[in-house]
């Protein structure tokens, strides 16, 4: 009677721990979950906040024109953050809904993420560049230093850089956030050779 009743009490103590566990677990995947569609919808804001700034430079003055559609490196700089504002919604609105994780979803937003990182990364570092030469010039190959004549251009060109630079810390953490959660519940995929070495360690076994 008292080994019946010790295995019931024991039974009951595993099954708490067991919820407790799951409970535990819950709450983390909650939190993480929040904090994604907040990482997400962040750079929405930012990203429409350095194309407006960008689309609206443009300076007139007895120097003559200069908008950001005169340089290669803006304009990409715009259809970054077109790109990733539309990102940043549509991938907030999936993670929003709550759905099961699975690998084919896991591998897409790691992917995804991956790919808009440094999509962002490339339009900033080319546009900072392009800032840097306004600013400072080239003597090299006596490019003058335009910011002399347009420093309000100069000025809004470099707060939209800043921003998008912001934007790429955010995307940053939304890759780190993809990969752990891929990488930590999915095994990565096996290819043909490794299947093949399998077969050839268990024939000759």
């Amino acid at each position: 009677m008292g080994e019946e009743k010790g295995k019931k009490v024991g039974g009951e103590a595993a099954a708490a721990a067991v919820a407790e566990n799951r409970a535990e677990e819950n709450g983390r995947a909650t939190t993480m979950r929040m904090v994604e569609i907040l990482l997400r919808l962040l750079p929405l804001g930012l990203c429409v906040a350095a194309l407006a700034v960008m689309l609206k430079n443009s300076q007139t003055n007895d120097y003559g024109q200069l908008s950001y559609s005169d340089l290669g490196a803006f304009k990409y700089l715009v259809h970054a953050n077109g790109i990733c504002a539309g990102y940043s919604l549509l991938s907030a609105v999936f993670t929003a809904v709550p759905r099961p994780s699975t690998m084919s979803r896991a591998w897409t937003f790691f992917l995804l993420d991956q790919l808009l990182t440094y999509v962002v990364l490339a339009a900033g570092a080319v546009s900072t560049e392009v800032v840097y030469l306004a600013y400072k010039g080239d003597k090299a190959v006596t490019w003058s230093a335009a910011c002399d004549s347009f420093g309000m251009f100069c000025h809004k060109a470099t707060t939209s850089v800043a921003i998008t630079f912001t934007v790429i810390a955010c995307y940053a953490g939304l890759s780190l956030i993809s990969s752990y959660r891929l990488f930590s519940r999915f095994d990565p995929p096996t290819t043909q050779s490794d299947n093949k070495g399998s077969e050839m360690a268990a024939f000759h076994a």
